[in-house]
């Protein structure tokens, strides 16, 4: 079994120690943290050792968007899922060329909230349908600010950059795409160095915002 390190950054106590509560009594998952504030969690030296972070937008001195880019650029293995109550296109959009895995509703019931983070952890995309609905309405809508120019890939490239929009895990891109592991690492290396970016949200965040993929919803 592989057990799943989780850090919790959200400043309401109450669904703090709700969501602690509920990851706790999952078997395989390990809460290495529970904070307030992206400040307190980036002291702690716990947070390297996250394999996901549960993250609210709206927090108290440092934002969730703010935290996100600082968790993908120093800690690019972790997988951050923003929770939010903001039914907002821009925070939303912001946060996924920040380096957003997930994106969840805050009344998400503990079930579901298991297998997301399970999800996350795998490679995967998390998202509620509401959200999801938001973040394709933000592509069609709103010009992209992680673009510049635009990019060609090969047939093979955008395939697995549509699969990567599709929350799909690198096992099943391997499944799905004829690839090894390594060759779906490989190929995702290439597709980022093409777009410039570093993070899985980026890279689809730009593949949509410059119709190089189909939105997967």
């Amino acid at each position: 079994m592989n057990i799943i390190g989780i850090s919790i950054i959200e400043d309401n106590h109450f669904l703090r120690a709700g969501w602690l509560a509920a990851l706790q009594a999952v078997s395989d998952f390990v809460v290495l943290g529970s904070h307030a504030t992206c400040e307190e969690a980036f002291r702690s030296p716990d947070i390297g050792e996250s394999d996901v972070a549960l993250m609210d937008i709206g927090l108290p001195g440092m934002s969730g968007i703010e935290g996100v880019k600082y968790l993908s650029e120093h800690y690019p293995n972790i997988a951050t899922i923003i929770c939010t109550v903001y039914d907002d296109d821009q925070k939303i959009f912001e946060a996924l060329c920040a380096g957003a895995v997930g994106y969840l509703l805050k009344k998400i019931e503990a079930p579901d909230l298991t297998k997301a983070i399970r999800e996350a952890a795998g490679g995967g995309s998390p998202m509620t349908p509401n959200i999801a609905r938001k973040v394709i309405a933000t592509f069609h809508k709103i010009p992209a600010k992680c673009n510049n120019a635009p990019t060609q890939l090969t047939p093979g490239e955008s395939e697995v950059l549509t699969l990567l929009a599709q929350g799909k895990s690198y096992a099943a891109i391997a499944e799905e795409a004829h690839l090894s592991i390594d060759g779906v690492r490989a190929r995702i290396r290439k597709i980022y160095e093409k777009l410039h970016v570093h993070t899985r949200g980026e890279a689809v965040a730009k593949g949509l915002s410059q119709r190089l993929i189909q939105p997967p919803f």
